[in-house]
């Protein structure tokens, strides 16, 4: 077992906080800007890829549900597995082999996909990290696949021309096994900083809570602070992830720390980089806001994220995913730049390195799509009103389960090189679309409007423009629903 010295780490941290030129406080952290970079940003693939991944049943949270009594995960596991004295979440790394991992494959996917940055998760709940760590032995490169999954990642990401960023939600490790302590398990017994189940204490009743029960240790809040460090000085991301919990108030000044190291390392390779957080976790402004399978329902003047998955109930692979459909997850997408977000979509790699043929399907049909209306995704920004429809968007997280029913009166707006691109998010059966936001002299569009096309077609289109709506003929037939564009030309 790798052992570390926990006061060499943390005078390392504080010595690059000292250099500046952030320190560790809001006030100081507020000075940071979103680079520009990012805003350009549209379409990002994020990756939930481990030892979750061998059971491949009910979620990615399947390292804690397997403890918990009552869970459908716990049965699942003594039916199949045995008593967890016998067969623990450990037993399932050996099993973890990621034969057929091929990261410049995956990448070249993730392009033809249309995706612009890559997240994959560095270290889940579990506990298991996928990169090369000195802190702990419970790590891919020292045990399953022997191999730096993020560091292969990481170079085959830029080589292939797209933004490398990662993620941390080894915060919730705190709790998450917790339950092995409660029935004869291998979580039973004392364990220390670098074993997989250390600490598993018992977990919270409200998971979003920011005070009250399930307090972390400061060595546990240290080992964090120093395990994200090594992250981001091992592998330079452009972005940083968290995931919820980091909104605990006791984690507050560790995170003031992390984010003062992470800036100021930046600085020091002349990198802007992004951090991503939840619930408030963050000062509006120091960093990027994210929302968790959800959206906004109105415009913002601010850079925001959506993060979702292309299964309704899982983040990993499991043999019951429930999946999406293609033209549901665009649909989402342009709804999300319309209002000046980013969408990053996840996908579950098998756990030998293979995808699915579903989230093989939906990547070809978005990639496909893309290819033909690029132009009204990379090369644009928010129009003065995102839209107009019938469907109203619930804003928040957790939103996704419900499919939304946009229909060929549910348009998204986006202009971009002297254009206005007018998104359907649904086809007409008779070809006949009316876009009442561009009626003349109703204060939004009064000018004169010299073509309309559609997108991969490229003819110019049949239009009539007045004070009640404009009103565009296509003849163009659509087998698949899926959106469609036209670009306005003044």
């Amino acid at each position: 077992m790798k052992n570390y010295n926990m006061d060499e780490k943390l005078q390392e941290i504080e010595k690059v906080i000292g250099q500046g030129p952030y320190t560790d406080t809001w006030e100081s952290l507020s000075a940071y800007r979103v680079p520009e970079w990012y805003s350009h940003m549209r379409f990002g693939i994020f990756i939930h890829y481990g030892v979750f991944a061998v059971p491949a049943y009910d979620n990615e949270w399947y390292s804690r549900n397997m403890y918990e009594k009552d869970s459908v995960a716990y049965k699942h596991h003594i039916e199949t597995y045995g008593k967890h004295t016998e067969f623990g979440y450990k037993d399932f790394i050996p099993l973890f082999k990621a034969e057929n991992f091929d990261p410049d494959r995956w990448i070249q996917t993730f392009k033809n996909a249309g995706a612009q940055y890559v997240v994959p998760v560095a270290e889940h709940h579990d506990g298991f990290q996928m990169y090369d760590s000195d802190l702990s032995s419970y790590n891919a490169k020292d045990m399953g696949p022997h191999r730096d999954i993020l560091g292969e990642l990481k170079k085959s990401c830029e080589n292939g021309g797209l933004i490398f960023g990662t993620s941390s939600h080894r915060i919730e490790h705190l709790f998450f096994q917790g339950g092995g302590r409660d029935f004869d398990s291998d979580i039973n017994g004392e364990f220390h900083r670098g074993d997989l189940y250390w600490p598993s204490i018992k977990g919270p009743s409200d998971f979003d809570a920011i005070d009250g029960e399930c307090v972390p240790t400061e060595e546990f809040m240290q080992d964090w602070l120093v395990r994200t460090c090594e992250i981001i000085d091992k592998y330079k991301p452009n972005i940083l992830y968290f995931d919820w919990w980091i909104q605990r108030v006791e984690l507050k000044p560790y995170l003031r720390k992390l984010l003062a190291y992470y800036y100021n390392r930046a600085a020091s390779w002349n990198k802007e980089v992004i951090v991503n957080y939840k619930h408030d976790a963050i000062p509006f402004g120091i960093a990027v806001p994210d929302i968790e399978r959800g959206q906004l329902a109105a415009q913002k003047p601010y850079r925001w994220q959506s993060d979702t998955a292309m299964c309704f109930n899982s983040w990993c692979y499991t043999e019951q995913n429930k999946y999406k459909e293609a033209k549901d997850i665009l649909c989402d997408l342009i709804d999300i730049i319309s209002k000046n977000g980013t969408m990053l979509l996840n996908i579950g790699p098998k756990a030998d390195g293979t995808f699915s043929d579903e989230e093989s399907a939906i990547l070809n049909e978005i990639g496909t799509w893309m290819n033909t209306n690029h132009e009204a995704i990379y090369d644009t920004m928010p129009y003065r009103n995102f839209g107009e429809g019938n469907v109203s968007i619930v804003e928040g997280a957790f939103q996704d389960g419900n499919v939304k029913a946009f229909s060929c009166e549910d348009f998204r707006f986006l202009a971009g090189k002297g254009h206005i691109y007018i998104i359907a998010l649904r086809p007409s059966a008779d070809g006949h679309y009316t876009v009442k936001s561009f009626a003349k002299k109703q204060g939004l569009f009064n000018s004169c409007i010299s073509e309309i096309v559609r997108l991969g077609d490229n003819s110019p289109l049949n239009f009539a423009h007045d004070n009640e709506a404009l009103h565009i003929t296509c003849a163009t037939e659509d087998s698949k629903d899926l959106p469609v564009v036209f670009r306005l030309s003044i």
